[in-house]
Formats: structure tokens, C-alpha cells, sequence
């Protein structure tokens, strides 16, 4: 599913997406398509970028605390065809790699490519994020971790935690699962006495 499409970067590997709304597309995403933690591709027609999650959100509304006078906040859309809807969802997102197609599975890390302005970004399919974490081998990847904590903003602890809940079903093989289990407690007794400091 098409959630939007990049508007700028603030570095490398953190850039902002554009969440499309009713006046841009037919069907636009809902607000539980793009949550906290979501993996999202970066993709267009003719060439896969990267791979990102979101990790932040913002909504803009240029109205807010504007007293002065304005004109009716519901216009009549067939006599106001040039309308600017500048009420805004932004995502931010880290990306954390790319899908190898042909061969089918991820390459974690920072992608080498510049992603450009206006690149379509879409919500990744459970397959594709089980790919995405396996590896030439077929075995499980969770190398962007490093990643994740450095680039992943206040919430990055929250957002791994997220993370490696919602992965770990995904595996059948024991092992692995077991694996992602053990990283996921590690993490979670680290925020709760983080948290009573």
C-alpha cells in the first residue's frame, strides 16, 4: 500500500515522507497503516531504493493559533479547484537497508544510494519484512540494531523493543525465535532500570 512520497532528508538515512491525503489520491492511508515502528520500501516504478521504519511523526496545521481573519475552513470543493490543503502528516524514517529482489533477501545497513525527492514510499508486506531479516543463508539478521540506537531519536529503545515483538512471530524455526526473544528481554530489563534511575 502507498503511503507517500519523500519530501526531504535531514541526513543519510533520516528523511521525511509526506502522507498522502484525500485531495492527492482516491484512496488514502488510514492512520494505522503508517504507525510507530512501521517498515516501509522506498520504491518506484523502475527501481527498489532502500528499506526504512518510521520512528516519528508530526502534524502540521498552519491554522493553529491563527485569530485573524480567515475564510470558511469548509469550502465548497467544485468552486475552489486550485484548494491547498496544507494540513500536513509527516514521517520521519531511518532507513535501515535495502531488499535484495533478486535473490531475495535484505541487505541491513546503511543503504549507499541518495533516495530522491518524491519517491513513492509504500508500507512493506509481512513477506517482505520477513525477507528483509533473513539472510544469503536463510538465517536471521538483526544487524541494524547499532543503527537503530543512534538513529532511531528518543524512542529508540521503545522502537526496537517494538520491533523485535512483531519480527519474532514471524520465524518458525525455534532458534531463531528464541534468539530475537533473548535480545528482546535484554532490552526490556535495560529500559525498566533505565526508567528507575
Amino acid at each position: 500500500m502507498r503511503l507517500g512520497k519523500v519530501v526531504r532528508s535531514n541526513n543519510h538515512c533520516d528523511y521525511v515522507v509526506q502522507v498522502d491525503d484525500v485531495l492527492e489520491v482516491k484512496n488514502p492511508p488510514t492512520h494505522d497503516d503508517y504507525g510507530f515502528g512501521s517498515f516501509v520500501k522506498l520504491e518506484s516504478d523502475r527501481r527498489h531504493w532502500a528499506v526504512g521504519l518510521v520512528y516519528n511523526t508530526q502534524l502540521l496545521n498552519p491554522m493553529f493559533l491563527n485569530s485573524g481573519p480567515r475564510l470558511s475552513s469548509e469550502p465548497d470543493p467544485y468552486f475552489s479547484p486550485d484548494l491547498q490543503n496544507e494540513v500536513r502528516t509527516l514521517l520521519s524514517v531511518v532507513l535501515i537497508g535495502a531488499l535484495d529482489e533478486q535473490h531475495g533477501y535484505g541487505n541491513q545497513g546503511i543503504p549507499r544510494v541518495v533516495v530522491p525527492v518524491n519517491t513513492p514510499v509504500f508500507r512493506m508486506s509481512q513477506e517482505e519484512v520477513l525477507r528483509f531479516h533473513q539472510d544469503p543463508r536463510g538465517q536471521t539478521q538483526f544487524s541494524y540494531y547499532g543503527l537503530l540506537l543512534n538513529s532511531g531519536g528518543n524512542f529508540a529503545d521503545h522502537l526496537i523493543y517494538q520491533v523485535l515483538n512483531d519480527i519474532t512471530p514471524m520465524f518458525a524455526d525455534p532458534a531463531q525465535q528464541r534468539a530475537l526473544q533473548i535480545l528482546s528481554k535484554e532490552l526490556s530489563w535495560k529500559m525498566t532500570m533505565g526508567a528507575m534511575r
